[in-house]
């Protein structure tokens, strides 16, 4: 077991699966990255603040707060840890500061939730027999019809 740096390691499925698997670990500061964003995510308050975000694009605290459910304080101090965290930018509008989602692999991850979040409310919301949605479909394209 060439990886793996343990010469009693047995594998039970075969030596190549296991140097797959270890070759596709990504380097330590790679996964500490990976970490830091799912332990933000993981969140309710902060998740609930970046689907919001990832929603409209930028939006100021105070609307943010209300589209949330939360309290200004609340929304601020979680939005300054998600800025230290580089997760999202700030900008100043005139006397208003805008955030924005900044880190595009949290954006990508979000753009996928989304889609299957409405891919799975098509389905459940869909009467019993009805042909599936296609992806397409979720994001207001009309399924093609069949003629009658």
């Amino acid at each position: 077991m060439h990886l793996s740096g343990d010469e009693d390691a047995v594998a039970v499925d075969g030596d190549h699966r296991v140097c797959a698997a270890i070759a596709a670990l990504p380097d330590q500061t790679t996964m500490h990255g990976w970490v830091s964003r799912f332990a933000l995510l993981a969140d309710p308050t902060r998740l609930t603040l970046l689907l919001c975000i990832h929603e409209v694009g930028e939006i100021c605290v105070s609307d943010l707060a209300v589209a949330a459910g939360l309290k200004d304080s609340t929304t601020s101090q979680a939005l300054r840890l998600l800025r230290a965290q580089n997760l999202v930018s700030a900008h100043r509008d005139g006397r208003v500061v805008r955030y924005r989602l900044a880190d595009p692999v949290v954006t990508d991850l979000l753009d996928r939730i989304h889609d299957r979040a409405l891919e799975h409310a098509d389905r459940v919301s869909a009467p019993l027999g009805a042909a599936a949605v296609t992806p397409g479909a979720a994001r207001g394209s009309r399924p093609d019809a069949s003629p009658r």
